[in-house]
């Protein structure tokens, strides 16, 4: 591609670098120059313009940007994604539902390694999506790069873009219930709009006293493709109530405690093929928080193990939220 200033009489079929105002009109940056456009660029006096002229094996940005696209995500609907049209270089690839974000990271480095005309951008690996949320947008900079890269981008990194949607419908919620503790009901619709965001329903909600015997029945009769205990008393152990509980009803405990703040007092477990989650309290607030963090990936039936969790704390540190306002600073 060729870039800079031309005589405006010898501009045509150029495209326009920068955009120009003329006769109470603008000519748009990226607009192809017709002879009407010199009329319009000479009765202001111009008689040199920035232009961009595109060389033999070069690929106009528009068409860079679709070719990209199709290769990052060739199949939109496997993918639970849409595309939109390319304009001025870009494409956007949005969530089709809720999910969460699959990328291949080391294929999208690699993308942006050819040329630094031919770009990515994308949320963070696991990111929770809603409907219509951007998951990633594919920008040209420059007004035409070589086909030969665009082609060598759209092999290295190919298909290396998708959403994971829920794989489960519904979840249940056993609540243990302290006198004088937390709202129940704040927290309860805290998940429950957690739990609808992912496109699933909350089916079954079960308030029992903070008891192993009491939690342990709950968990083996409530209702809901994933189940999740939020205990009224912080789970401070492995040995504390609600995951003697899960034991005590035939599960068993992977995980507990993770390396997300808030988020800490988490666990995650199985009774069967049944997930369990146990929330930790943060989770009674609709701030963001680690809970969120496996609950998403849990729903979308992408596997969390413990080397999953532990690697979260890198980016964990997440947002202080207005009830606890500086609770990790020291206090004298």
């Amino acid at each position: 591609m060729k870039f800079g200033p031309v005589p405006v009489d010898q501009s045509a079929g150029a495209i326009l670098a920068h955009s120009v105002q003329v006769q109470g009109a603008k000519l748009r940056k990226g607009i192809v120059l017709t002879p009407e456009h010199h009329e319009q660029l000479a009765s202001v006096g111009m008689q040199t313009i920035t232009v961009a002229r595109l060389e033999p094996g070069d690929c106009h940005e528009d068409k860079a940007a679709e070719m990209l696209a199709d290769a990052l995500a060739p199949d939109p609907q496997a993918a639970a994604l849409r595309v939109t049209q390319p304009f001025t270089g870009r494409v956007n690839l949005l969530a089709d539902g809720p999910g969460v974000a699959v990328l291949d990271v080391v294929a999208l480095e690699a993308f942006n390694l050819v040329n630094p005309m031919i770009t990515v951008a994308t949320v963070p690996q696991h990111q929770q999506m809603g409907t219509g949320g951007m998951v990633a947008t594919i920008k040209v900079i420059s007004y035409a790069v070589p086909n030969a890269d665009v082609l060598e981008v759209a092999r290295l990194a190919h298909g290396a873009i998708r959403l994971a949607t829920p794989v489960y419908q519904n979840a249940g919620l056993v609540v243990t219930d302290i006198p004088g503790g937390p709202s129940n009901e704040k927290g309860i619709a805290a998940i429950r709009g957690r739990v609808e965001a992912l496109g699933m329903e909350m089916t079954d909600i079960r308030i029992v006293p903070h008891q192993t015997d009491s939690i342990a029945q709950a968990i083996t009769e409530i209702q809901g493709d994933v189940a999740m205990i939020l205990t009224g008393s912080a789970t401070s152990d492995v040995a504390d109530v609600a995951p003697q509980a899960l034991r005590a009803a035939g599960g068993q405990v992977d995980r507990f405690g993770m390396p997300v703040d808030p988020g800490n007092l988490l666990f995650l477990g199985s009774l069967g093929s049944r997930p369990v989650i146990g929330l930790p309290g943060c989770a009674r607030s609709p701030a963001l928080n680690g809970a969120d963090w496996v609950l998403s990936r849990v729903a979308c039936g992408i596997e969390t193990t413990g080397a999953d969790i532990a690697g979260m704390g890198v980016g964990g540190l997440l947002k202080e939220i207005p009830t606890r306002p500086q609770p990790r600073a020291s206090r004298r």
